[in-house]
């Protein structure tokens, strides 16, 4: 699918494919300049490019180049925390890094103002050579500037794609790795869901919506963060794609949808897709999908509110995807859409979910969480990511846990058990570096108390820890 979208961009076409941002011709320039420039900075097909640009057409740009080289690349989050960020990038080993301007000042002139905002970012160039993408800042790497001329053969084989982050820990991250062909195949699953019709445009700010609505012909609208309800009436899109945290905003200010709604990243109730339903949707899907199996299942709001059973639907697999029930219950997945690996780890036998669950022929039903993750405004956050972090001296047992909150969603608290005789005021002041440094995944509150141990090994008691938290 990818290889049919970069057939199928022309320079001469003024169709729109950012609405209002960039037409397909645009892209095409974008693409084609950025393709020569990389081959400029000596990369060859199985190098890996790290990608910290935010979403727009030069992001798009410059993944649709690496691609269209045979270029591996590693999606960097700016706002994991620099500890994180910098385990993950010597994971990586990218020959170059890709970042915008803003990206780069927070990690430089910046940094000051940027640590009151709870936001801090390592030296970007610590590990490979940096370049910018976009507009120019003071201090700012040298730019990619797409460069004119003939374009360059693509890259026709197959191989490794992408490397998205997920879980882990700061001394050993983990990575999901898509190859050309898991990713096109996932593509095409998002086309065969989302039925994107040529020229009507469809909402949605991941490339899992980008590129297959870009491939039917249709633009793509990014979702604005403060004008929703009136881009929506504006546009009058086909199909719109939000997380729940964003659907519930967006019900809350009144927004009248079009087409059919996805939701995903996070659970989907019930409740909130016939809200949707109600407020103008001719229909509303729920996805279930992870970094590995994108996408891996879809219900709509019909068969959702119908649903008496235990547990929850989260609807058929999609065609091509399978799946199996392990020994402790876990769901694992299959099929084309499923990632090859994690990155220096052996091929998958079944994608591991964390998901209790049980099978109906190919109806899934979901019981509940195997592994620890906390998910805040459709965020993963991983407690095993940050909580090594949180021992600085005086601290004895530190844990992050979730705690629901009143709207559906999780906070994320820390629990600190401070070693005999360490004043809470010393370990507040103590842990204020460390909380900076986590990033998005900074905690909603900070809990001193005793930890509550289970079990013969006297482990810390996370489900307990959350309760403890959540009546704090």
């Amino acid at each position: 699918m990818l290889a049919e979208l970069l057939d199928s961009l022309r320079e001469d076409d003024d169709r729109p494919a950012l609405a209002g941002v960039a037409t397909r011709g645009d892209l095409a320039r974008l693409v084609g300049g950025y393709h020569r420039a990389l081959r400029e900075e000596g990369l060859t097909p199985g190098d890996t490019v790290g990608l910290a640009v935010r979403p727009g057409a030069r992001a798009l740009a410059t993944l649709l180049a690496a691609y269209r080289m045979g270029l591996r690349i590693a999606v960097l989050d700016p706002t994991a925390g620099p500890d994180v960020l910098l385990a993950r990038l010597a994971l990586a080993e990218p020959r170059l890094v890709l970042a915008d301007a803003t990206a780069q000042a927070v990690s430089g002139w910046l940094a000051p103002i940027a640590r009151r905002a709870h936001l801090a970012l390592p030296d970007l160039g610590a590990i490979a050579p940096v370049r910018t993408v976009g507009h120019r800042l003071p201090g700012s790497a040298p730019a990619l500037r797409p460069h004119q001329g003939q374009i360059p053969r693509p890259y026709a084989g197959d191989g490794d794609a992408v490397i998205v982050f997920t879980s882990g820990t700061t001394s050993r991250p983990r990575a999901v790795v898509h190859t050309r062909r898991s990713l096109s195949a996932g593509m095409r699953a998002v086309a065969d869901l989302v039925r994107p019709e040529p020229g009507r445009p469809v909402l949605g700010g991941t490339f899992f919506v980008l590129l297959p609505s870009l491939a039917a012909g249709a633009p793509v609208a990014l979702p604005s963060r403060h004008h929703l309800p009136r881009q929506i009436r504006s546009r009058q899109p086909q199909a719109t794609y939000l997380t729940p945290p964003a659907l519930r905003q967006a019900l809350a200010a009144g927004t009248r949808f079009t087409g059919r709604v996805y939701s995903g990243s996070a659970p989907v109730s019930a409740e909130l897709l016939s809200a949707v339903r109600q407020a103008g949707a001719r229909e509303a899907w729920g996805v279930y999908a992870l970094t590995e199996v994108f996408p891996a299942a879809a219900v709509e709001s019909t068969a959702k509110s119908a649903w008496t059973g235990d547990g929850d639907l989260v609807g058929d697999l999609l065609p091509g995807v399978t799946a199996r029930i392990d020994d402790d219950g876990q769901l694992l997945l299959g099929g084309p859409t499923a990632a090859d690996r994690y990155l220096g780890e052996p091929p998958f036998d079944g994608v591991p979910t964390g998901d209790l669950a049980r099978l109906d022929n190919r109806r899934v039903v979901l019981g509940g969480r195997l592994k620890d993750m906390i998910l805040r405004r459709a965020e993963n956050i991983y407690p095993g990511l940050y909580e090594p972090s949180l021992h600085v001296p005086g601290v004895e047992l530190a844990l992050l846990v979730g705690v629901p909150a009143a709207d559906g969603d999780e906070q994320v608290v820390a629990v600190i058990q401070p070693a005999t005789g360490t004043p809470e005021s010393t370990l507040r002041a103590a842990l204020d570096a460390p909380l900076t440094r986590m990033g998005a995944a900074r905690p909603d509150r900070v809990v001193f108390a005793q930890i509550p141990l289970s079990g013969r090994s006297r482990k810390p008691d996370r489900a307990a820890t959350a309760r403890l938290a959540a009546g704090s």
